[in-house]
């Protein structure tokens, strides 16, 4: 049986992790930044093994990359590299959604339902943190409804590649009600099984997130 102190000893990296992407989301630490294990040992007041794990983790969510003989650096892309995957997703989750309205049952209908919920909660509190991982939620039921597991993959592969773009552009109210609002439509067409519709507010909502996106990096600082 484990004790207390194994139990904390495993729980570090991922307080760690989540620190990390914390710091990462807010720009503290800047896309292309190489992460220094010692460095961040000494500022979260433990050894390097808790730390590496943890940058093993944000490895794994496409939020930093490793460079051989060079070390890890925060994942920075192109704003021609986001139009492009931006693309890429619509099709994808507009292919999900069309799917999804043929295999909805009860129990996703709830969930998804508490999902939204939660989001205009997120919303009413101005808390994009909590909105960003609950609409993450949201896509990620959506492509298991799909039933098809290449096409949750890839999905998932590009929305890695777009967190350091898309986490900040959920601090804003006004966004965060109009992606749920934009939901809500997707979620009332596959209800309805309609699957033609459903497709295309999915691919719709997509894009319209990316031109919110292009309007805020547009604007003057």
């Amino acid at each position: 049986m484990e004790s207390a102190k194994e139990k904390a000893e495993q729980g570090l990296p991922l307080a760690i992790a989540a620190k990390l992407k914390q710091l990462i989301y807010s720009g503290e630490i800047a896309p292309g930044e190489r992460l220094n294990e010692a460095a961040l040992a000494l500022r979260m007041g433990t050894s390097r093994g808790p730390i590496r794990e943890a940058i093993r983790m944000l490895a794994g969510q496409g939020l930093v990359t490793a460079v051989p003989n060079r070390g890890v650096f925060v994942r920075q892309i192109s704003v021609r590299e986001m139009l492009e995957i931006y693309e890429l997703r619509a099709l994808i989750f507009g292919f999900a959604a069309e799917r999804a309205s043929q295999n909805l049952d009860e129990e996703h209908r709830v969930g998804l339902e508490q999902l939204l919920d939660q989001m205009d909660m997120a919303c009413e509190a101005g808390d994009g943190t909590a909105y960003y991982e609950l609409n993450l939620n949201f896509h990620t039921r959506i492509l298991e409804l799909s039933g098809n597991k290449r096409a949750h993959q890839a999905y998932d592969d590009h929305v890695k590649e777009l967190h350091l773009f898309r986490r900040s552009y959920f601090n804003a109210p006004g966004n965060m009600r109009h992606s749920n609002a934009e939901h809500r439509a997707i979620f009332d067409a596959i209800s309805r099984g309609d699957a033609k519709r459903a497709r295309t507010l999915a691919e719709r909502h997509v894009l319209s997130g990316r031109e919110r996106l292009i309007s805020k990096l547009e604007r003057p600082v």
